[in-house]
């Protein structure tokens, strides 16, 4: 029986493995080109969430890490083997989850950078446009009149 893990080790995994399943299934959510800011900021809120989770299921990873270092002490070298191959393949999966959510992150917090740039260069063109459109309105001076002329060509 030393050389089998406590029941509490196989509970830990099955969580983390349910854990990283649901989360490789959020992160494999195509990534789509979105125009409104409020949706960004809702997938940012959903990932940031994910992050937190990871943070929380991390004791989970240590505790399977120490458990498997333990049993390798106590367990013939073929079983422990077998344990450590299948921690290491856990904490690969986890490390490329865990970059792959920190990319996202970045990437969506730069696309909406962007967007918000893009979004104040909008509103400041379409202000200057009503400016144009209210100077194209005016009244034109009368021929003879070269100085309201000269004005009117500096604005131009």
């Amino acid at each position: 029986f030393d050389s089998l893990p406590p029941a509490h080790y196989k509970e830990t995994m099955n969580t983390i493995l349910v854990w990283m399943q649901q989360s490789e299934t959020k992160l494999s959510v195509p990534q789509v080109a979105i125009a409104e800011y409020e949706i960004m900021e809702q997938r940012l809120r959903e990932l940031k969430a994910l992050q937190s989770s990871l943070q929380e299921q991390q004791k989970g990873l240590a505790y399977l890490s120490t458990t498997v270092e333990d049993l390798s002490r106590k367990a013939p070298a073929e079983v422990s083997q077998s344990y450590r191959s299948e921690v290491e393949v856990v904490l690969g999966r986890w490390k490329k989850l865990s970059a792959q959510l920190v990319e996202h992150c970045q990437k969506l917090e730069e696309r909406m950078t962007k967007l918000q740039r893009f979004q104040n260069d909008i509103r400041t063109l379409k202000k200057w446009m009503a400016e144009v459109d209210v100077f194209l309105k005016e009244e034109w001076p009368a021929l003879g009149d070269s100085e309201a002329l000269e004005k009117q060509l500096e604005q131009c």
